[in-house]
């Protein structure tokens, strides 16, 4: 018997986080659909930042909200951690989409009528947190990001960069497995952006799983991995470092 008895065994292949196949959306568009993605074939290792590029309309948001569980395909399948998003009732489909995504967008959407920690606490509402813990974690959510000293303050006295990092730990207050992020600098200047930049490399070097929509090619490059689309489907893709 060749070999070494004592090696270990190969190490077992992680189930992707997100599995798409040949999934499909079409909205309604007069009296004809249009295919926003036209079969699209995507994994996601746990703890990888891949950054999704591409033109206007050529998919990118509508492919973040299929795995945000958003929207449903229209045709394909969608497995997140392992199970079927087909399968999910409307409410367990909440469940997950509350519990293991976070989403930071582009234009922030904060509550303008509630103070920053009263917005980081919002996602709990809807969580099995006890209320009792919603301040604590809001706060070390708010520390994680630096702005621990704008609890008190409202949407509407903070610069660009404080309300993006506000919404950064409001997607972070569920600790969420995956995190998605749909153009989240492109509301702000090159300096503020960089400072988001940083926060998201840091969160993926912390073990989440990094979904990262964006023009923005230099922020693009510095992912592990892109993935260009054009006209709804997968151009090409290519890893980094």
């Amino acid at each position: 018997m060749s070999g070494d008895a004592s090696a270990a065994p190969p190490a077992r292949r992680q189930e992707p986080v997100v599995e798409l196949r040949a999934v499909v959306k079409r909205f309604p568009h007069g009296t004809q659909d249009v295919a926003a993605l036209r079969g699209i074939d995507l994994s996601i290792e746990g703890g990888e930042l891949l950054s999704i590029v591409g033109p206007s309309g050529s998919g990118k948001s509508t492919l973040l909200s299929v795995i945000g569980c958003l929207d449903r395909p229209t045709s394909g399948e969608y497995r997140l951690e392992g199970r079927s998003v087909s399968t999910l009732s409307d409410s367990e489909l909440s469940r997950v989409r509350n519990g293991a995504i976070g989403f930071v967008f582009q234009s922030f959407h904060l509550i303008p009528a509630l103070t920053v920690l009263e917005n980081v606490e919002t996602p709990l509402l809807y969580s099995s947190a006890p209320p009792g813990e919603w301040s604590e974690r809001a706060r070390l959510c708010l520390q994680r990001v630096g702005l621990s000293h704008r609890v008190d303050h409202r949407p509407s006295e903070l610069s660009g960069g404080e309300a993006q990092r506000a919404a950064l730990a409001r997607a972070l207050v569920v600790n969420p497995r995956i995190l998605l992020a749909d153009e989240p600098t492109g509301n702000l200047d090159s300096a503020t952006g960089e400072e988001i930049a940083r926060l998201l490399f840091d969160l993926k070097d912390e073990g989440h799983t990094v979904v990262l929509v964006t023009h923005n090619e230099r922020l693009a490059a510095r992912a592990g991995r892109v993935v260009a689309l054009q006209d709804g489907l997968i151009e090409r893709e290519g890893r980094h470092g």
